[in-house]
């Protein structure tokens, strides 16, 4: 028996001996194939593109040492780079990279990696690709960029960290969002500056876009972030009218009613200032309370939790914080308009402006014209009418009195340099004190436009509008040349040099 068990022993040792052996010589190519499939791999191209989206790196690695090439393209073009995209695998994404694919490598339909995220809806993924360096304003074949693809498939948090690298196309992306019913979208863009106010080449707003297209969610968005539901396309259209000719007549019912007696009537600067504070403010609440609103990719903004500020004021005469050589503005762009200025369109340094809102608002009364001392009035509302009044009337439902009625010759809006008859009506607001003066076939408006800026260094709010000064800290002094609904025109008085500052919206 001992010479049997020993027989066994050397017998067993024999068998280890060789199957060592016959490990050391088995070749390299073998062994990765072994390893894979112990991994539960195949070494595949489809593997490869499956480790890949599913962040398995030591995979890639074992595809790469037994020799797999790093930028093999699946059939459509699409590389292991656009799969890790899209699946939101950071790690095989960074392996990739390090690899030699590039960030922007093309792929089906000329679509890059940070296009395949923004489909897949990874947000986190879009934001690290972007920080990567990844190309917000390539265009695939079809012509659109990351930004309209995130808006036309719906992907609200790819939207949130695209639009501060893509401010020149918030307004066309809002326009789209609004062509789709995206609410989510919507709510994202306006956060970060797309203008309500954006005009179709053809005159139609957002909000007449969402009305027409039958959209009430989009529709109930967009009054409550203040479209106007009395602008009128070039034919005179309403959002109502458009609803209720393409059949919404649900949509019509929620946008046309009778005007409350607060829109009949011309605000005081306090309450331009007031209405502005609270609608940046009630934006902040609400995307502070979304669900998953704040993130890694979408921290609160410094104003979120901020105490409450005092009341804006008026920017003219103000005297703002100190620039910082060579630190323009947030989004500032240097632009020349006057060639005889010294130093027109050179960069200057000036306080670190940031716009956070844009306001104007129409009255639901337009002006259709002056007979002798006579004018005829339109009220929009569910059933519009039209009232004709004289100096000394008041605008029914309203404390709005008629100072002058007349028709006068200026200088065209239209054609500049070429006089025109307009007819006007002088009015006053009996409980504001604040006077106003409409025009036929131009909006009746309760107040100039203005924009509610911040001092980026000190956080503190102003209400900026055409014609206003204010000083930098070194003394330079500012004229605003003009507010837009999506940016302002700032000059510098003593060079002529010109910057704009971009809406960006109260997020951005």
């Amino acid at each position: 028996m001992k010479g049997f068990s020993k027989n066994v022993a050397l017998a067993g040792g024999m068998v280890l001996w060789v199957a060592a052996i016959s490990s050391s010589c088995r070749k390299p190519g073998e062994t990765v194939k072994s390893d894979l499939i112990e991994a539960g791999y195949q070494l595949t191209a489809d593997d490869w593109f499956r480790a890949s989206r599913e962040n398995d790196v030591a995979a890639l690695k074992k595809f790469v040492a037994g020799g797999f090439a790093a930028d093999t393209k699946q059939n459509n073009g699409d590389s292991a780079l656009h799969a890790a995209a899209a699946g939101g695998a950071k790690g095989t994404a960074e392996f990739l990279l390090n690899k030699g694919l590039a960030v922007d490598l093309r792929g089906e339909s000329d679509r890059t990696p940070l296009m395949a995220a923004v489909m897949a809806n990874q947000a986190e993924m879009v934001k690290w690709l972007l920080r990567q360096g990844a190309d917000p304003n390539l265009k695939d074949k079809d012509g659109f960029k990351p930004l309209m693809l995130a808006v036309r498939d719906g992907s609200s948090g790819a939207v949130v960290e695209l639009a501060p690298y893509d401010r020149q196309d918030l307004d066309p992306a809002l326009l789209l969002a609004a062509l789709l019913g995206r609410v989510e979208v919507i709510d994202s863009l306006t956060n970060y500056g797309a203008s309500v106010y954006s005009r179709m080449d053809d005159g139609r707003t957002p909000l007449m876009i969402a009305a027409e297209n039958g959209f009430p969610e989009a529709v109930k968005l967009l009054l409550e972030i203040g479209s106007s539901r009395y602008a009128t396309d070039p034919e005179g259209l309403t959002a109502a009218d458009l609803a209720t000719a393409a059949g919404h007549p649900e949509i019509a019912a929620l946008i046309s009613r009778d005007p409350p007696p607060e829109e009949l009537a011309l605000e005081s600067p306090v309450e331009i200032a007031a209405a502005l504070e609270a609608e940046v403010d009630h934006a902040l609440a609400k995307s502070v309370a979304a669900p998953g609103a704040v993130s890694e990719s979408n921290p609160p903004h410094p104003t979120d939790v901020a105490t409450p500020r005092a009341v804006s004021i008026p920017i003219d005469g103000e005297v703002l914080s100190r620039p910082v050589a060579d630190s323009p503005s947030p989004g500032a762009v240097a632009m020349k308009t006057d060639s005889t200025a010294s130093s027109a369109g050179e960069p200057f340094a000036m306080p670190p402006l940031v716009m956070r809102h844009y306001r104007e608002r129409e009255i639901p009364v337009s002006v259709r014209s002056v007979q002798g001392d006579t004018a005829t009035l339109k009220i929009a509302g569910a059933r519009p009418r039209e009232i004709k009044v004289r100096a000394g009337d008041t605008i029914p439902g309203s404390n709005l009195s008629i100072v002058r009625v007349q028709r006068r010759i200026e200088d065209s809006k239209v054609n500049p340099g070429t006089n025109t008859e307009i007819s006007v009506v002088q009015l006053r607001d009996l409980t504001t004190g604040t006077n106003r003066e409409w025009i036929a076939n131009f909006p009746s408006n309760a107040h100039d436009p203005v924009a509610l800026v911040e001092d980026g260094s000190t956080g503190k709010r102003y209400v900026a509008s055409p014609g206003q000064k204010f000083k930098g800290g070194d003394g330079t002094e500012y004229l605003i040349s003009d507010v837009r609904p999506n940016q302002m025109v700032i000059q510098e008085v003593a060079t002529g040099a010109v910057r704009t500052i971009p809406l960006r919206g109260p997020r951005g």
